[in-house]
């Protein structure tokens, strides 16, 4: 018994030194600190391992579900996960990875981001998070004067006042476009004599009581799923969201959109809410906002814009233009862990007039109690961490001329990459950048002078072939682990109905170098010009 106690006593006092200051500074964690505070680029170069290991070989390092009831060293754990985790972790941050929205980061994120750990504030209520709520709220107010540009005194006013917000900081896009539309569909449904509302009362009670049929969301077809998220989330269900054609552009067809409109509200179905996309997770293009904001007006519906991926271009004097319109959006969506450069995951929406949160205002005995400041009383996500702090500092240190400065070079990187792409006889680019992302495939020429002139079922034969060999390309590349892009299916001309597949490009990593990107392309060729199965195919087809 006494021996127990005494190993009992031993195994507290390891876990309380957990919690203080490593005794050994040249433990393993000490190690890796410093190398990754010297140059993280290089540490995660050196130490992920780019194979083709399959990820069921990988799960075999993750298959016990058994919880370990022995503790292990800190330099033995740390050792393993080097092996097996870290090793065979996706490097997104290198300058060939230029398939998704992932970039390098800024080297003081690092330490700040072991502040913001440490300091572990939770932004839920002032109670856990004193300093962290007002610098919160700055940040909000910062980027709602990219987006709106209302004057001193509006946000002297607004920035902190309690029974109102500017905006939420949330975990990314999805829950940003959620509290949008949550917003939309409380307002809308707002108390009157004899309902109290649709958060009181339910979705069924509230169609009866303003005496709809149903709701609808229109956006185009190029809009990102999480919208379908948020319809089922709100009891909407997925059919509520409407899908307009786009474009030769991949922009929403207005003249489709104001067709739909009518044609719901001949049908007794209310428009909840309208959305424009600045910049598309698949082709990088912009909605014609100004349109869709009268539009929205005229059919009385909440105009919100997911700009996600292309809201930071408003740190551009050069390109802000592109997103015109977007100042009469009732709420917009933004990531910060997209073009702004700091950690996933962190996006904000913003809401033009600051007291439509109080559709959603939710209170508590414990927190969130009436009249205080605490911001989770107007946000679907309860304990949050302080990211905010890192978005604060970014804005800071990176200011806006030089967001605007890594904004240009990546539209204008993905010009250079759209200009040797034309200038290859045998690729084709397929959406032309209007951001910093850009769609394309390998065809040879011969094989793109018959497309031009043969009939559409013959059309189709050859696009299926030259489909398998872009995901052959693809996954081939991919697993060389040299550089990597990604691939979607997208209309080809506006035809919904003849999806071809692409290889798809982000260029915001401005480690990425213009010889990086010639070496792509001199890669993909490589490696397509080893297709010779597939290439004989399309021979055959076209010389038939």
């Amino acid at each position: 018994m006494a021996n127990d106690k005494r190993y009992a006593q031993a195994d507290n006092d390891a876990l309380l030194r957990i919690f203080t200051i490593p005794e050994a500074p040249s433990s393993t964690l000490s190690k890796i600190e410093a190398e990754i505070s010297k140059n993280l680029n290089g540490f995660l170069s050196n130490h992920i391992v780019a194979t083709d290991k399959p990820l069921s070989e990988i799960e075999k390092d993750f298959a016990s579900s058994a919880l370990p009831e022995r503790p292990e060293y800190v330099s033995a754990h740390t050792s393993q996960l080097l092996d097996t985790l870290i090793a065979q972790s996706v490097h997104t941050s290198a300058p060939g990875f230029i398939g998704h929205m992932t970039s390098a980061l800024p080297y003081f994120l690092l330490p700040l981001s072991k502040l913001m750990v440490g300091l572990n504030q939770n932004l839920v209520k002032i109670e856990t998070s004193k300093a962290f709520t007002p610098m919160e709220r700055q940040v909000i107010g910062m980027m709602h004067r990219l987006v709106y540009g209302n004057d001193d005194e509006f946000y002297h006013h607004w920035m902190h006042f309690a029974d109102s917000s500017l905006g939420a900081f949330c975990s990314g896009g999805t829950v940003a476009n959620i509290t949008a539309l949550w917003v939309a569909r409380n307002r809308l449904l707002a108390a009157k004599p004899g309902y109290k509302g649709v958060s009181e009362e339910g979705l069924a009670k509230g169609l009866k009581t303003y005496g709809y049929e149903d709701l609808a969301i229109l956006v185009s077809e190029r809009g990102h799923y999480s919208l379908k998220k948020a319809a089922n989330i709100l009891g909407l269900g997925h059919s509520s969201i409407i899908a307009i054609p786009t474009d030769t552009e991949h922009r929403i067809d207005c003249q489709r959109l104001r067709e739909k409109c009518a044609e719901l509200e001949e049908n007794n179905i209310k428009v909840m809410a309208i959305v424009g996309i600045a910049g598309t997770t698949e082709t990088g293009s912009l909605d014609p906002l100004t349109q869709l904001a009268e539009i929205a007006l005229q059919y009385q519906a909440h105009f919100h814009v997911d700009a996600a991926w292309g809201g930071a271009t408003l740190f551009s004097n050069k390109y802000r233009s592109r997103l015109q319109g977007i100042e009469l959006a009732d709420s917009v969506t933004i990531d910060a862990h997209k073009q702004m450069y700091v950690p996933m995951g962190a996006g904000l929406v913003l809401f033009k007039n600051p007291k439509v949160v109080a559709a959603i205002a939710h209170h508590a005995e414990y927190i969130l109690r009436k009249g205080s400041k605490d911001l989770g009383s107007h946000t679907l996500e309860g304990s949050r961490p302080g990211m905010a702090m890192l978005l604060y500092a970014s804005l800071h240190i990176i200011s806006r001329p030089g967001y605007e400065l890594l904004i240009n070079q990546g539209i204008e990187k993905a010009k250079y990459f759209a200009s040797l792409i034309e200038r290859n006889d045998d690729f084709q680019l397929v959406s032309k950048p209007e951001l910093c992302l850009l769609t394309y495939r390998y065809v040879p020429k011969a094989t793109q002078l018959y497309l031009q002139q043969c009939t559409t079922s013959q059309a189709v034969k050859v696009n299926e072939i030259l489909d398998r060999l872009t995901v052959v390309m693809q996954k081939m590349q991919r697993e060389a682990g040299k550089s990597f892009v990604s691939r979607t299916r997208i209309p080809r001309q506006g035809q919904s109905s003849a999806a071809i597949s692409v290889f798809r490009v982000v260029l915001a990593n401005p480690l990425t170098t213009n010889d990086i990107l010639q070496q792509v392309l001199v890669e993909q060729e490589e490696i397509a010009n080893e297709q010779t199965d597939l290439l004989a195919q399309l021979q055959i087809l076209i010389t038939d």
